[in-house]
């Protein structure tokens, strides 16, 4: 379902952009999110101690770094949104991208089952949240910690990408190879969008060359980091 949001509504609930909202596709998305938060704590449900406290994947991070992060971000996405349904914005995190690194070192080593309890407890918060989210709220917008306008209708989807990413960067066995085809069409339809942006004019030749059967698949490319684009949160 499509829900046309006038624009005096629009305004009042703080839409970023009033006009079209696809219903379908943020019930997709936010059913894949869940999905995601699921499979998740499935992981993580006899996490040990030990485990919590080693290296994930990413550099300079422990288990518990990774999925206090995870936590955290949930809550965040649970201030926007309840904000939104009042008809507001907010920032993502109230002290800004300081209160999110802070939260992340005072939580991150924890006894295992801490973590495992605020992953589900956050992760059920933000399902509760988007369920009772009204398609006016929908049409609304956060700020991200840069202070950048977020649309609500593009929350889900960012919040499905932290799951995944992060499910795998916790290098407890999940993989890209174990991501759902949802996730995947949708994210690297996006990705491919944006690729040219990301590659110096040489790659964005040998890239094409390759594409369109004038050389051989290339090597080495330097990409610039994924979330550089300004606009990224509108994605």
């Amino acid at each position: 379902m499509r829900v046309a949001i006038a624009p005096s509504m629009g305004h009042a609930c703080g839409c970023h952009d009033a006009g079209v909202i696809d219903m379908a596709e943020i019930d997709e998305v936010v059913e894949g999110a869940r999905g995601g938060h699921s499979r998740l704590i499935e992981t993580i449900a006899a996490l040990s101690d030990d485990q919590a406290r080693s290296p994930s994947l990413l550099p300079g991070w422990t288990v518990g770094h990774v999925l206090t992060h995870i936590a955290r971000n949930g809550d965040s996405h649970v201030r926007m949104i309840r904000a939104a349904i009042a008809g507001e914005a907010v920032t993502q995190y109230a002290g800004g991208h300081e209160e999110r690194v802070a939260n992340i070192e005072a939580g991150a080593a924890r006894p295992a089952a801490e973590l495992i309890a605020d992953v589900a407890s956050s992760a059920a918060a933000v399902d509760t949240a988007w369920a009772e989210t009204t398609p006016q709220a929908w049409a609304g917008h956060g700020l991200n910690a840069a202070g950048e306008i977020w649309p609500c209708a593009a929350m889900p989807l960012h919040r499905w990408r932290e799951v995944e990413l992060h499910h795998v960067d916790l290098g407890l066995g999940y993989r890209p190879a174990d991501w759902p085809a949802a996730y995947v069409d949708r994210e690297l339809a996006i990705s491919l969008r944006l690729m040219p942006e990301r590659l110096d004019p040489a790659g964005q030749r040998q890239i094409l060359a390759w594409l369109v059967g004038r050389s051989a698949q290339p090597g080495e490319l330097a990409l610039a980091p994924w979330q550089n684009r300004p606009d990224h949160y509108l994605r």
